[in-house]
């Protein structure tokens, strides 16, 4: 299997030459190819969440590459990198982010749309991803009237709207309880798996992370 992430001596510092210079990625190699999904273990505060900004084009390295699909995107222009964003990563976070005046249906559409998709087909796609999780009879109800469980349901499916080659997850069962947890990670983990799509999963949850296909650890700003 090719690759679809690649990233080789990752480096981030904030605030460097400065007397609070804090280094917080020291040299990070990760590949993950399609069709594998990979949990991310971590204290808060290590950097994981700027590894995966780095990787979703969100952020910058200070050295290092980032490879997307065998893209080298370091030195791309910004229309490129949000290009690719667009149409090759998606990003869940640990809060659902759905947009609250916009329905289920709707915040899974609009991206499509933006995409270049027409109406029909995005609203297609739409309910399909929905049902792929249960929650198809709540296309229509805006994300106030969704449980927490149904809200991060729908944060899932808005992610693969574009259909990316690459998921990025920042505790994205964090804010749930154990049980609808458990119920959300395996929607997640079908959703993921009924796409070849490679995925990088952070999660506190050992067990969770036991489930997926490798587990890495950061410690120091080092993966091993």
């Amino acid at each position: 299997m090719s690759d679809v992430l690649k990233l080789t001596g990752v480096t981030k510092t904030y605030n460097a030459g400065l007397p609070n210079e804090v280094s917080v990625l020291r040299g990070c190699d990760l590949s993950v190819a399609a069709g594998e999904v990979v949990a991310l273990v971590a204290p808060s505060g290590s950097g994981k969440s700027t590894l995966l900004h780095i990787a979703g084009l969100l952020d910058t390295p200070d050295a290092g590459t980032v490879e997307i699909g065998g893209q080298a995107m370091i030195g791309k222009s910004d229309r490129a990198r949000t290009i690719a964003r667009r149409e090759d990563v998606g990003f869940i976070y640990q809060f659902h982010h759905l947009l609250p005046e916009f329905t289920a249906l709707e915040n899974i559409t609009l991206p499509q749309q933006a995409n270049g998709v027409s109406l029909p087909k995005a609203q297609e796609r739409s309910m399909d991803l929905l049902g792929s999780v249960g929650v198809a009879e709540r296309a229509d109800h805006r994300p106030a009237a969704l449980s927490g469980g149904e809200q991060q349901r729908v944060a899932f499916c808005r992610a693969l709207a574009n259909a990316p080659k690459l998921l990025l997850a920042d505790e994205p069962t964090g804010n749930l309880d154990p049980g609808t947890s458990d119920k959300v990670f395996e929607a997640l983990m079908a959703l993921v798996r009924g796409t070849g799509m490679a995925a990088v999963i952070a999660t506190h949850n050992l067990e969770l992370a036991a489930r997926m296909d490798r587990v890495v650890h950061m410690q120091e700003g080092v993966l091993t």
